[in-house]
């Protein structure tokens, strides 16, 4: 797969796109497909997440936190987008960024998840969500204190070959200090968006870990987010792990379940999943669901649906595990399960995220996205800022935890 082309000049219509998308913090994601770049796929703008270099996700650190800006969100939104697109046609016109200036005007809004994201970021995080993306192979998240931690690293990648490990605090990248910037700022930084930069070039990163400090300088991958893995243990346990709902990831846990050995209780591993493809969160629940509601959603003040596919299995005993890494459409769809009594949920509560935003193209091709609304579980349960609480909590051990569970619910064999 080819190196998306960032940059391209832009004369196409700007402004709020009438298709809404939930944000995970990683990012957002589409209820419908919004109008594209280039191409129609719908995507999700995970802040990060599948995608930082495989980077992803926490724009904003648990603690910050207040309650959702909603409410009062949805109607100034149309001034909110007019003073954002006002904004990047007056630096337009001055011949300063449009970008820049989006950018601050959405930070005067006072919309927590409101971001600007050029044409290339928007691009390149619809090309991860289609299963593909540039990158060296590590997750990401923004702590309390502003400092970005390194949450996973994919085996086999740059980042693995050297020596990276969950836990190590990515203090710099190419020099520049990461202390403080939004995910979404430091994954531009790691995938080169500013020069187009392809797999094989390089970039440094300055890391910590304890009292050790230092400096590697990695090579970008093309690398493929296989966000689906199943595997089986003894029970019969069926353990489907899910890093993110990029296209397709929906139909694979759909598969594994259809698959599993009869009468084996299923484990859907959520934990550290940063969001993704909302449509695919559904396409999940419809798995485990005989139709019926998933989450509730509100744009503008009107009120949408979504619902499960008929068909799914009811009947085999499920397991849900989460952290406080699971966000966005993972969340969507734990709250389904838990509300439904599909699933006991164990793990830790999650992080917290589930907000609607609007894309609006930009006169530079960038792009701005606000906050429009919020979703809420099939019992009317918010989860921005909240999160979902596990049925049974468990922090260390909490896969042994989760098999012990299952077990139990399935019952003598």
């Amino acid at each position: 797969m080819t190196h998306a082309k960032r940059g391209r000049a832009v004369n196409r219509p700007y402004g709020p796109s009438p298709c809404p998308r939930l944000t995970g913090m990683s990012g957002r994601d589409p209820f419908c497909q919004p109008r594209r770049i280039r191409r129609g796929a719908a995507l999700t703008l995970l802040f990060a997440s599948v995608l930082v270099a495989g980077a992803a996700t926490g724009a904003l650190p648990q603690g910050d936190r207040k309650s959702a800006p909603d409410e009062a969100g949805s109607a100034t939104l149309a001034g909110r987008h007019a003073a954002v697109t006002r904004a990047a046609e007056e630096a337009l016109a001055d011949g300063k960024s449009p970008m820049e200036a989006a950018k601050r005007a959405v930070s005067r809004s006072g919309d927590r998840w409101g971001a600007v994201y050029s044409e290339g970021e928007y691009e390149e995080f619809a090309e991860a969500l289609d299963g593909q993306y540039t990158g060296v192979g590590l997750w990401a998240r923004s702590e309390r204190d502003g400092r970005i931690a390194v949450t996973k690293v994919r085996a086999g990648s740059p980042a693995a070959a050297a020596g990276i490990r969950p836990g190590d605090l990515l203090r710099s990248v190419d020099g520049r200090k990461t202390d403080g910037r939004p995910v979404t700022e430091v994954v531009s930084l790691l995938r080169g968006d500013a020069t187009d930069a392809p797999a094989g070039t390089t970039v440094r990163l300055g890391l910590e870990r304890g009292t050790r400090a230092w400096t590697e300088t990695l090579r970008r991958a093309q690398l493929s987010t296989d966000s689906v893995t199943v595997r089986q243990v003894a029970g019969p346990v069926t353990v489907i792990r899910v890093d993110t709902f990029t296209k397709g990831s929906g139909d694979q846990v759909r598969e594994a379940v259809e698959q599993a050995p009869p009468g084996a209780g299923v484990i859907l591993d959520l934990r550290g999943n940063s969001g993704g493809l909302v449509t695919e969160a559904v396409t999940a629940a419809s798995a485990f669901l005989d139709g019926g509601l998933v989450a509730t959603y509100d744009v503008d003040g009107e009120q949408q649906a979504l619902h499960a596919e008929p068909g799914g299995d009811t009947t085999r005993p499920l397991v849900a595990l989460v952290d406080g890494g699971t966000m966005s459409a993972a969340e969507l769809l734990t709250g389904a399960l838990q509300d439904r009594g599909r699933a006991l949920v164990v793990g830790s509560r999650t992080f917290g995220k589930g907000s609607v935003q609007m894309p609006s193209r930009l006169p530079d091709g960038s792009v701005a996205e606000l906050t429009v609304g919020h979703y809420r579980t099939p019992s009317g349960r918010a989860v921005d800022g909240r999160g979902i609480t596990p049925d049974l909590e468990a922090d260390e051990g909490s896969l042994q935890r989760a098999e012990t569970v299952l077990r139990g619910l399935a019952g003598p064999s």
